[in-house]
């Protein structure tokens, strides 16, 4: 691995999609702490938009107040266990928000080490040297179906229990984060997304997509619109970030 150091971009756009009325995706960016959310509320009415803001401010707020000495994957995986107590906290503190939940990913990054952690179905991937790899496992009840064996990917894809999710923020009072630690190099770029982008798109095409050679935020712009012409039947968010030597 080069051991030269590395300086990060970042750009995000949130899009509502073709079909829904409102947006429940929320986003956190801070080059300065290093610190990338994506966050894909749940929930009846506006709970899901509620549930998805409040955790990305408290994992923003708690990545930003973290003490230098504190190791940054245990922070992050610190702020997500305060980000879905404050959720499940809110969710108990009114009848229309009873049941709210959301799912996240999140990317920390230390100069060449980077974390990815995710709750839910909410993806990270990691282009590098033109090959695309998805670096979370959805928590979802077809990946499980499929890591069992039971289904084949190619059912899964078309399966009516595609949104059945088995873990997600503020749903029960304390939850656990998957942790991905990874080596970066200068040229890597990582895609945080909700499942209205991964829903309409395929691996290919997102791979295609982003070997396009545009400023990060026309990418994102790209993705987004991609997947409106795919169908758009949910919010779609997508925030890239690129190690830059």
């Amino acid at each position: 691995m080069s051991s030269a150091l590395v300086q990060y971009a970042a750009a995000a756009l949130s899009d509502r999609g073709r079909k829904r009325s409102g947006n429940e995706d929320a986003y956190g960016i801070s080059l300065e702490d290093g610190a990338f959310v994506v966050c894909d509320g749940m929930g009846g009415a506006a709970a899901g938009e509620v549930a998805s803001a409040i955790a990305v401010d408290e994992v923003m707020r708690r990545l930003k107040s973290r003490a230098v000495s504190d190791p940054l994957p245990a922070a992050a995986e610190a702020a997500i266990e305060a980000a879905n107590l404050a959720v499940y906290t809110r969710s108990q503190s009114s009848r229309k928000l009873s049941g709210m939940g959301t799912t996240l990913v999140a990317l920390v990054v230390e100069q060449q080490r980077a974390w990815v952690l995710n709750v839910g179905d909410s993806r990270c991937y990691l282009r590098r040297g033109g090959a695309l790899r998805q670096i979370t496992v959805d928590h979802s009840l077809v990946e499980e179906q499929v890591r069992s064996g039971r289904i084949k990917p190619s059912e899964a894809e078309r399966s009516p229990l595609r949104n059945v999710i088995t873990r997600a923020l503020g749903t029960q009072s304390s939850v656990t984060s998957d942790v991905f630690p990874v080596e970066v190099e200068p040229g890597d770029l990582f895609l945080l997304c909700s499942d209205g982008l991964t829903r309409e798109l395929s691996d290919p095409i997102i791979a295609s997509l982003l070997a396009l050679d545009l400023p990060l935020d026309r990418l994102c712009e790209r993705l987004v619109n991609a997947a409106n012409r795919a169908g758009g039947h949910d919010n779609i968010t997508c925030l890239l970030v690129r190690a830059e030597a």
